[in-house]
């Protein structure tokens, strides 16, 4: 179902916003090692939503 991708790519779409704020976070008060962290969760989620993205892209454009 589309609606259930786009929903999933959403979902992820707010994770990876928030890793990369919090990695923002750790970056400006030196804590590098937090900060990669938090960015390599940021990369993960943003991967998952556009795996789901396009999962939703391919279900919409097949119904037509």
């Amino acid at each position: 179902m589309a609606h259930e991708a786009h929903k999933k790519a959403a979902e992820h779409h707010e994770h990876a916003a928030k890793a990369h704020h919090a990695a923002a976070e750790h970056h400006e008060s030196g804590d590098h090692k937090a900060a990669h962290e938090h960015s390599e969760k940021a990369h993960e989620h943003s991967t998952e939503a556009h795996k789901h993205s396009a999962d939703a892209h391919s279900k919409s454009v097949s119904k037509q």
